[in-house]
C-alpha cells in the first residue's frame, strides 16, 4: 500500500485558496453586518420608547401644572402612581 496521498491540482492551487479565503470574507462581513443592524435596531427602539416616555412625562406635568399650580409634583406623583407608571 502507498504511503502517499495523491493531491489533485484544484485542490492545492492559489486559486482554489483564494476562492475559500473569499467566500469566509463574505461570511464574515455577512455576519458583523447582521450584529451591526441588530445593535442599531435595538438602540432606535430604546431610543423611541425613551422619547415616547419623556414626552408624556412632559405632558402629565403641563397638565398638573395647570390643574393644580401650587402643587404639580404631588399631582404628577398621584397621577404616576394611578396609572401604574408613565404611560397611556
Amino acid at each position: 500500500m502507498p504511503s502517499f496521498h495523491s493531491v489533485s491540482d484544484e485542490e492545492s492551487s492559489p486559486a482554489a485558496v483564494a476562492r475559500t479565503r473569499r467566500v469566509w470574507s463574505v461570511w464574515i462581513y455577512l455576519l458583523i453586518g447582521a450584529v451591526l443592524v441588530a445593535a442599531i435596531g435595538t438602540w432606535l427602539i430604546w431610543f423611541s420608547t425613551y422619547l415616547q416616555r419623556k414626552v408624556q412625562e412632559e405632558d402629565i406635568r403641563a397638565a398638573c401644572q395647570r390643574a393644580m399650580p401650587e402643587t404639580p409634583e404631588r399631582c404628577f406623583d398621584t397621577v404616576v402612581i394611578q396609572r401604574g407608571g408613565v404611560r397611556r
